[in-house]
């Protein structure tokens, strides 16, 4: 019978080599395991990107007494080379998925096996360009799977040998089963069987064929976080009557439709996806995770009350995938085919999503496959169209059950062939964050609904970042939990009451390892997300989002807002409770000062800043306490100083009535002056940008071409201050002096502002 033994404990770790004949300093390690668990984190974009050996001595006396022997990897990014006793015995190029090689042949009695992992640079295996580090290491579990010579198919795409494809008709269903397996020897046939939750047996027959059709009737259906229920579905070997392998899915059933009027329906009934997208690392981990990692990340999602995870920008860990099933996450599941098109790059998209739809296709969860990310962000050229048409075919080939999607960028334009080659369609949209106001979110969809009435459209990014910063005037680029708390009330009353959109995705979940990041005080991570990095911390976002999506019948609660934020110097100051029950009364110093209704869950008050006062919200029987103090200046702790920065805001020298480095492009650019100095401007970056190019890349940076973007990108800019704006293009390994800065600032302080008409 097949084995699986888990191959994860004492192996020899060799930083920055390929050679596996090394043999002098060694780190002992335990898998999961990540180099980057630090550096991938800390800014600077100077993580190690390169090779490095795993090692490990066994005897074959150690493996199940089987005849074949299977070493699997789940996971080792990017590129990974497999030798047995210095011999090379296969290459694998995609981070994220499981893979399986045959060690049988060349084991002997003492053995040394070694594995090459390298995530350095390179123009074929993706991702090569995008906003997360590509943390390198054998950072899931590695197993020996162990199985008689007649066994399921194990050299797949890394496949479980079993592909389970159930349709609904009426109250019953039809289950195909197919395995995979090499032809059955006389006197061997196959025993297939179905299982409810609960173990018990639904149906079952023997046969020879690979491929059989079960009728289940009243069926008991897949339903989403309502009713997540799975069947289980198992094919045995037989010989002689005795099991000699066994594979096994779990799998639902159910209907799913994308609508372009009424958005996604989920067993005939209307079903909004108001979700989050994931990144897979946390802090001082990378993405090496634990199973209680994935498990508690899914129980924050479950909390907050998500029905959909997109999980970018690549394969999961398939525990998580499973969670997701078991929780009833309705998921948009994809390939790493991100930011930067690589002509060189194609046959790897294409690998890396038959294996994705390969380990994939029985998860219940799973409704749409990802073609790409913000791909056209440079443009769509033919090359990059065709391999999307590739794609989009192979997904339809591989699975007929699902649909395809993909993740444009704001300045991909609403015509653009691009967006019509996939079944639905997402945005990343930043209004309000990344250029524009918020207010442009909700209207901009409008406009593409009337445009392509027929294509069903979706937001597949949205979000701002926060730290613990804090503000009682919160504005667009402040990095502050005020903000962040405000562009999320009004995101959600926006593309919550537009029915017709398909999905919203908040970006993030959770902040995550971005090592070329150089924003918001803390470089080296994306902070957008609803939590921390390290799981400790809900932001009041968190709690918006709880307050829309969870019921008050199945978990009631309110919130207070602003529990970091005490030192405050107005003398009034404005308090925001969140709750998803009708009403809210605030107590101030244990003295109500009134109740007050929200329609939208947002609850306001005004609340007289005196001493010191305890703030109390209470909504029915639940209550929720927070403390302020009356200042006389701002706390400035309170205050973003950015870590690294040449130059922070209250250093910039700016006269009354002249533009600073403290003023918006967009502001600046309203004057025939400020025209003529961004132009100067747009020479010193491209100078800079054609400088640190090849540097760049082979960083593996966030690197945009600023040119090559169109009015799009510089749209997008018109909202970014001058001195946000240096500091982000760090990422594109972009830097200016102190001295340059100031420059800057002096020339733009002769630059007088236009006056006010009113």
């Amino acid at each position: 019978m097949r084995s699986i033994l888990n191959f994860n404990s004492y192996w020899s770790f060799y930083k920055a080599t390929a050679d596996i004949g090394v043999a002098e300093g060694a780190e002992l390690v335990n898998l999961p395991h990540s180099w980057n668990a630090l550096d991938g984190q800390d800014g600077g974009n100077d993580y190690y990107r390169g090779s490095c050996v795993y090692k490990k001595s066994f005897a074959k006396s150690e493996l199940p007494a089987e005849d074949l022997h299977y070493l699997e990897i789940n996971g080792a990014n990017s590129s990974a080379d497999v030798y047995l006793n210095g011999k090379h015995l296969a290459h694998h190029d995609g981070g994220y998925s499981t893979w399986r090689v045959n060690l049988t042949n060349d084991l002997a009695e003492e053995n040394v096996l070694a594995i090459v992992v390298d995530n350095a640079a390179n123009e074929r295996v993706y991702p090569q360009m995008a906003d997360f580090t590509f943390y390198g290491g054998l950072y899931r579990n590695v197993n020996i799977v162990s199985v008689p010579n007649v066994h399921f198919d194990l050299d797949y795409y890394g496949a479980p040998g079993i592909k389970v494809t159930p349709t609904v008709e009426g109250k019953n269903a039809k289950v195909e089963i197919e395995v995979y397996g090499a032809n059955l020897p006389a006197n061997h046939e196959y025993l297939y069987a179905i299982y409810d939750a609960e173990g018990n047996l639904v149906a079952e027959t023997h046969s020879e064929s690979k491929v059989v059709t079960f009728s289940v009737e009243n069926v008991h259906l897949w339903h989403g976080r309502k009713d997540p229920y799975l069947y289980t579905a198992k094919a045995s070997i037989i010989n002689g009557g005795n099991g000699i392998d066994t594979v096994s899915a779990r799998f639902g059933c159910r209907t799913f439709k994308i609508d372009p009027e009424n958005g996604f329906i989920l067993n005939g009934e209307e079903y909004p996806l108001r979700g989050v997208s994931r990144h897979q690392d946390r802090l001082g981990v990378g993405n090496a995770l634990l199973p209680e990692h994935h498990k508690e990340d899914m129980e924050y999602i479950w909390e907050m009350g998500a029905t959909t995870i997109r999980l970018a920008h690549y394969q999961h860990d398939q525990y998580f995938y499973d969670l997701c099933d078991e929780y009833g996450m309705v998921v948009w599941a994809e390939i790493p085919y991100i930011s930067r098109h690589m002509p060189t790059g194609r046959e790897n998209t294409i690998t890396q999503m038959k294996e994705l739809i390969s380990q994939n296709y029985n998860h219940p969860s799973i409704v749409v496959w990802g073609l790409s990310n913000e791909i056209s962000i440079a443009g769509s050229d033919n090359d990059l169209l065709e391999n999307h048409k590739i794609l989009n075919n192979l997904c339809h080939e591989m699975d007929k059950t699902r649909l395809t999607t993909i993740a444009a960028v704001s300045m991909c334009k609403m015509d653009d062939p691009y967006i019509q080659i996939p079944d639905v369609v997402s945005y990343n949209h930043y209004f309000g964050w990344y250029g524009g106001d918020t207010t442009m979110n909700g209207p901009w969809f409008d406009k593409f609904h009337a445009t392509h009435p027929s294509i069903p459209i979706g937001c597949s990014e949205y979000g701002c970042e926060a730290l613990n910063w804090h503000t009682s005037d919160p504005k667009q680029g402040d990095y502050t939990e005020e903000y962040q708390a405000y562009y999320h009330e009004e995101l959600i009353k926006q593309l919550f009451s537009r029915k017709y959109m398909w999905a919203t995705h908040v970006w993030n979940m959770f902040d995550f390892g971005a090592d070329a990041r150089a924003e918001g005080g803390e470089n080296g991570q994306n902070h957008k997300g609803l939590m921390t990095m390290d799981r400790k911390y809900k932001k009041d976002s968190f709690y918006a989002y709880k307050a829309w999506l969870r019921s008050p019948e199945e978990a009631p609660f309110v919130h207070l807002c602003g529990k970091r934020y005490v030192d405050r110097v107005e003398d009034v100051t404005k308090v925001t409770v969140y709750s998803n029950l009708p009403t809210v009364e605030l107590f101030v110093n244990g003295e109500s000062i009134g109740t007050k209704t929200a329609p939208d869950h947002f609850f306001y008050f005004d609340v007289k800043n005196v001493g010191e006062s305890t703030i109390v919200a209470k909504a029915g029987e639940f209550t929720d306490e927070g403390k302020i103090r009356k200042v006389e200046e701002m706390n400035m702790d309170y205050v973003l100083v950015e870590k690294g920065a040449i130059l922070n805001w209250f250093d910039v020298e700016a006269p009354e009535g002249c533009f600073s480095l403290n003023d918006t492009l967009g502001e600046i650019m309203k004057t025939i002056s400020g025209k003529l100095w961004f132009a100067k401007l747009g020479l010193t970056l491209k100078k800079k940008m054609d400088a640190n190019k090849k540097d760049g890349e082979k960083k593996g940076g966030f690197n945009v071409d600023f040119s090559a973007a169109g009015g799009g990108l510089m749209e997008m800019m018109a909202g970014f201050t001058v001195l946000r704006l240096t500091s982000m293009i760090g990422m594109a390994n972009i830097s200016f002096t102190k001295e340059e800065l100031l420059k800057m600032n002096k020339e733009l302080n002769r630059i007088k502002k236009p006056k006010n008409k009113n």
